[in-house]
């Protein structure tokens, strides 16, 4: 009670014989902890986990195959035949996964967009070739391996169909300062088809399995990554083996870092929070009018 016996009420615009930073017992009544918070499951976690440790796997594969060109154990028309087939078995199980979809695109307008990006790859290469001709070989691997990180931290996971402008640009772009120091024309022709290939179709067709097929979807992410272990591996055995351990942290044991932190989240909601109006307007808006 007050001074003048009458009880301490919680508003604003009123004058009581109370401090102002008074609270009496009941302030802490309406505390809440933790509202709307997430949970998460290991397993569920670990799944969207692969969708990061596959993205990374990519990388290695494109790093692998340019390796492979660069020694010259790895002819271009070989790389091409492999990206056309690859492409073409590719297409097909996107549209059977699509098949009811609304604003599905035709068959012709995929062809002539295809062939398009063909036609203009094909007549620059020369170009492409001949870009960092006045760079050093050093800061050209430097570029296109901060490019290669750029893309991997900037890569919509969430939704990677398409995907994101930024880390699509990045991956090009150290695709091109790699295939920039291949032997010929023909060769960054083969490298760039390859990058859209891996950078670009690769995560459309991913997302509608997961999407589509649920349960193709984690084999798929394993089948890269494991592509992507093997082919470091023919290159460099420590090289493989550090991306090995790599993919199992992401997969494994981040998953169990965050579910470790979570139980830790302690987020306090209660009368002190901002207060929200939640009051309709267009009711006030139309007595107005």
């Amino acid at each position: 009670m007050g001074a003048d016996g009458a009880p301490w009420r919680k508003v604003l615009y009123e004058r009581q014989s109370f401090p102002d930073n008074y609270v009496d017992s009941r302030f802490l009544e309406e505390l809440r902890r933790n509202v709307g918070v997430r949970r998460y499951r290991y397993w569920a976690v670990v799944r969207e986990a692969g969708l990061v440790a596959q993205q990374l796997s990519c990388v290695a594969v494109v790093l692998t195959l340019w390796s492979y060109m660069d020694q010259g154990q790895l002819t271009p028309a070989t790389l091409l035949l492999g990206s056309v087939l690859c492409a073409l078995l590719g297409y097909g199980l996107y549209r059977a996964l699509g098949r009811g979809h609304s604003g599905e695109r035709t068959r012709c307008a995929d062809l002539q967009s295809a062939t398009i990006f063909m036609a203009f790859t094909f007549g620059f290469s020369p170009v492409l070739k001949t870009l960092t001709e006045s760079v050093s070989t050093d800061t050209v691997y430097a570029m296109a391996a901060l490019m290669l990180l750029a893309h991997l931290v900037s890569f919509p996971y969430a939704q990677p169909s398409p995907p994101g402008s930024l880390s699509l640009n990045a991956a090009l772009f150290a695709s091109v300062c790699l295939a920039s120091r291949l032997p010929g024309a023909l060769y960054v022709f083969a490298m760039m088809t390859c990058a859209i290939l891996v950078f670009a179709l690769w995560p459309c067709l991913l997302h509608r399995l997961r999407d589509v097929a649920p349960c193709t979807f984690p084999w798929a992410a394993a089948l890269v990554s494991l592509g992507g272990v093997a082919g470091l591996a023919s290159l460099s055995p420590g090289g493989a083996l550090l991306l090995t351990l790599t993919l199992l942290a992401l997969t494994l044991l981040c998953p169990l870092l965050l579910l470790w932190l979570q139980r830790h989240k302690d987020n306090i909601h209660g009368p002190w929070d901002e207060a929200e109006i939640h009051e309709d307007l267009s009711r006030i808006l139309r007595g107005k009018d």
